[in-house]
């Protein structure tokens, strides 16, 4: 390596790279704040508009484009022809490339207007990395600045050379960038056209932020990557403490916190294999977390804890007299986790805020050739469209516990049931293949559960979980009354759901003679 290119917008270990590539007496090209840095550093720099003869022009959109640059990136040291145009045109080899690209997701994030973000489409930088990659047999290109060690210890080992196998892995990984990049700007741009179509081509691309030991079983790979986006959740998440995650926890850990953004209020779930087991708001967290913890303390044995507030002391001592597997909060005041340090192996993550839940993202799911893609399940409940369809409107407190348990429905593997009271679940029946089957388990837990002694949050007394007042959400439509007759049988007084079936009058005739409240909400939440 004789000479080498920099221009790069993340400067993480710049200086050190351009000082270790100086000990090998190799000659440093640069543009614009890149040359500057190192210039200011003390590095010898040899600015792109003296190597090319060029100046920058159009406010920097015109910098490395010049064949002087891409002559010496793509030349073959080994043919005659190649070489003979080079020295016929004044063109030099550039033998090494250390290139990252303008930070176009960081400035769409940042909410960046529309001319910001065309601004920041590197053209350029990727001409650059993609030139350098086809070369790569003569050529070492550098995308990753956490590939800076591992490019000097290459230096070092063979005197100043790189290995064939090392420009060949750095190709491959300059090819997934640039393709990864190119992905985020294709998907920006489609949505300014119109955001509520579906592009003809879509690509999908993420950067590995950690390899899993394995997938949902032990003979399945995995790992996670990053959209770039850094949207509050458990893939951005800070992990405090804990053992590694595994692919279950993450799936698991991303459905609690789903569910309680939905929420202003002091929200905690607790989640089983991405169903939630319980699930309540309360004036504070651990009332929130009291309630929830009743509705099934068995399944909360080794469960997902999630909160939409910060996670207190007394919160903290509640939540580790069971064991958990994963806490995740927006944040953690110091005296809990101090408290947390003495459940060494749980796993504590935070996230510094709440998702918007009704932000617009896509739900992926892999086919034999292909995907199924859709918008996620982002709508929100409008109240002021709620049809009261019974004959006896819901009470005040009938209305708050229909419209909690249809937000938590949202979240429970269809047929989803919901039983709930005083703003917390008292009962969930998830993912079976009939509705009434879910109303049985729904009915068949909160039962189980009355017989066991637990903390009542309200009165501080023996808390006798019964379905009695209760009211009762389904994530679709009663195909018949059965279900629901089920429900109000096991002490339900008021319903919510969709509606939409041709047999709707048979279902609220049902409810009527039964007295029963009954709402309509026009919106289906399916979940698989």
């Amino acid at each position: 390596v004789k000479r080498a290119l920099i221009s790069v917008s993340d400067k993480h270990g710049l200086v050190d790279l351009a000082e270790a590539l100086e000990s090998f007496d190799i000659e440093i090209l640069s543009t614009g704040g890149t040359a500057k840095a190192l210039q200011e550093a003390g590095v010898d720099v040899i600015e792109i508009a003296d190597f090319t003869g060029f100046p920058e022009i159009l406010d920097g959109r015109v910098k490395t484009l010049n064949p002087k640059v891409h002559g010496g990136l793509l030349g073959r040291r080994d043919l005659d022809n190649h070489q003979q145009d080079m020295r016929q045109n004044d063109i030099q080899d550039i033998d090494l490339v250390i290139v990252n690209l303008y930070p176009f997701r960081e400035t769409v994030s940042s909410g960046a207007d529309f001319e910001s973000c065309i601004e920041n489409i590197d053209i350029g930088g990727p001409a650059m990395v993609r030139s350098a990659a086809k070369n790569h047999e003569f050529v070492t290109i550098v995308t990753d600045p956490g590939d800076y060690k591992m490019l000097t210890e290459n230096l070092k080992k063979h005197n100043g050379a790189t290995t064939l196998s090392l420009r060949r892995k750095l190709a491959a990984q300059a090819y997934a960038h640039t393709a990864s990049y190119d992905s985020a700007v294709a998907a920006w741009f489609s949505q300014q056209v119109d955001e509520d179509v579906f592009p003809k081509n879509v690509n999908f691309s993420g950067t590995r932020t950690i390899n899993l030991r394995y997938g949902e079983n032990p003979h399945q790979g995995a790992a996670v990557y990053s959209d770039g986006s850094n949207r509050p959740g458990v893939v951005s998440a800070t992990k405090l403490q804990g053992k590694d995650l595994s692919y279950n926890n993450l799936n698991d850990t991303d459905a609690a916190f789903q569910l309680v953004a939905e929420f202003e209020d002091p929200a905690v779930a607790i989640i089983k294999h991405a169903n939630p087991s319980g699930v309540a708001i309360g004036e504070t967290t651990l009332q929130a977390y009291q309630k929830a913890f009743a509705c099934d303390p068995v399944s909360a044995f080794g469960g997902i804890i999630a909160l939409n507030q910060p996670l207190n002391k007394q919160t903290a001592e509640a939540i580790i007299q069971t064991f958990c597997e994963v806490i995740i909060a927006p944040s953690i005041e110091p005296g809990a986790i101090d408290l947390l340090k003495s459940k060494e192996k749980v796993r504590v993550l935070t996230t510094g805020s709440m998702p918007k839940p009704e932000d617009q993202n896509w739900i992926i799911k892999s086919l034999l050739g292909g995907y199924l893609v859709q918008n996620a399940d982002t709508k929100m409940l409008d109240q002021e469209k709620l049809r009261i369809v019974s004959d006896r409107a819901p009470t005040d407190q009938e209305m708050r516990d229909l419209i909690f348990a249809f937000k938590v429905c949202k979240h429970v593997k269809s047929n989803a049931i919901v039983f709930a009271k005083n703003q917390a679940t008292v009962g969930i029946g998830a993912g079976q293949m009939s509705r009434i089957d879910s109303v049985k388990i729904a009915v068949s837990k909160a039962q189980d559960i009355s017989k066991v002694d637990v903390v009542n949050a309200d009165d501080k007394k023996g808390h006798n979980s019964t379905l009695k007042g209760a009211v009762m959400a389904s994530d679709a439509f009663f195909p018949f009354p059965d279900a629901m007759l089920a429900g109000a049988d096991a002490g339900a007084t008021a319903v919510i759901h969709p509606g939409g079936s041709i047999k709707d009058d048979l279902v609220i005739e049902a409810a009527d003679e039964r007295g029963l409240a009954m709402i309509l909400t026009d919106q289906r939440h399916f979940r698989h």
